[in-house]
């Protein structure tokens, strides 16, 4: 159990419903749309899905230690420091944590290859651009997450949202549909904004370590005005899919799901410690937690009783 307790905190497993939500919803457009759902297919989907995820956890810690990163927020004292700590504070060899975390990708890699044989090949796709945006978020030579261009953002946005959900419901299908693409929108925005909030809790020392995030660039009062607009936007992705009947015209009571979030705007100020993002990021994972789960409820609804 110890050892157990190590790997799921190390992985950061806690945060795997952001994952396992557009997974499901892939299904479920399949399911809801066309009334085709093979279990199976779904239950490897969800493993190579979630291995997938902790990968991209475990790299990101992995090459953030390596580059410094991670040692500049734990030196700097009114930093609040986000990776899992194994590393940077010595818990765990580099050594274990490298094994663990190719251990993951080789178990995604194998839910991939079983996909492709009963879907096509073609899963490959969406798998491989997956496996490569997670590795290279923070590997060299590309590092595409520390240039602060909106590229990090951009990566969420695919592999939490556009990549997963038409993944899956190509999987249930062996089809591509436009309606699995508006449908990744509202919960692949709402991810990236939890990637997004969690630059506030340590972007200075982000900064010192030469990791251009967007809050780096741009600096707190702008980066904040940019974070309610991933929040409206993501909102106005979901007003589109009931517009556009991918989804029930009752998911619209998702949009309650936002004033909690709307409400810790409300407490920001221009320039704050680091310490006053922790609701945010808090925040920032229940509205995106809450929003998926009611959209897997209307739209399993839908199913059922269409």
């Amino acid at each position: 159990m110890d050892k157990l307790n190590t790997f799921l905190k190390a992985s950061r497993f806690q945060v795997i419903p952001v994952m396992l939500i557009p997974i499901i919803l892939g299904a479920l457009g399949a399911y809801a749309w066309k009334g085709t759902f093979h279990p199976w297919l779904f239950i490897i989907t969800l493993i190579g899905a979630g291995a997938a995820h902790l990968f991209s956890n475990m790299i990101n810690d992995l090459w953030d230690y390596r580059s410094g990163v991670d040692v500049v927020a734990k030196e700097t004292e009114t930093m609040i420091s986000t990776n899992s700590g194994f590393l940077a504070n010595g818990t765990m060899s580099e050594k274990i944590f490298s094994i663990l975390t190719w251990s993951l990708f080789f178990i995604a890699l194998v839910c991939g290859l079983i996909l492709s044989y009963f879907a096509g090949w073609f899963v490959l796709v969406f798998g491989g651009l997956g496996g490569l945006i997670a590795y290279f978020y923070v590997a060299p030579p590309l590092k595409f997450g520390y240039r602060g261009k909106g590229y990090s953002e951009a990566a969420i946005l695919l592999s939490f949202g556009i990549l997963p959900i038409m993944g899956s419901y190509f999987v249930q299908t062996m089809q591509l549909d436009y309606r699995a693409f508006l449908l990744s929108l509202p919960i692949g925005l709402l991810t990236t904004l939890i990637l997004y909030n969690h630059h506030f809790l340590h972007w200075q020392s982000d900064k010192q370590a030469g990791k251009n995030t967007l809050v780096v660039v741009w600096g707190e009062q702008r980066a904040i005005q940019f974070s309610r607009f991933l929040l409206i936007l993501a909102f106005l992705s979901l007003l589109v899919c009931v517009a556009f009947g991918v989804l029930p015209y009752y998911s619209l009571i998702a949009l309650i799901t936002m004033i909690p979030i709307y409400r810790v705007y409300g407490m920001l100020k221009p320039q704050n410690p680091s310490g006053a993002y922790l609701p945010l990021m808090g925040a920032s994972l229940s509205v995106t937690i809450r929003c998926g789960s009611i959209m897997i409820i209307t739209l399993l609804a839908r199913g059922l009783f269409q």
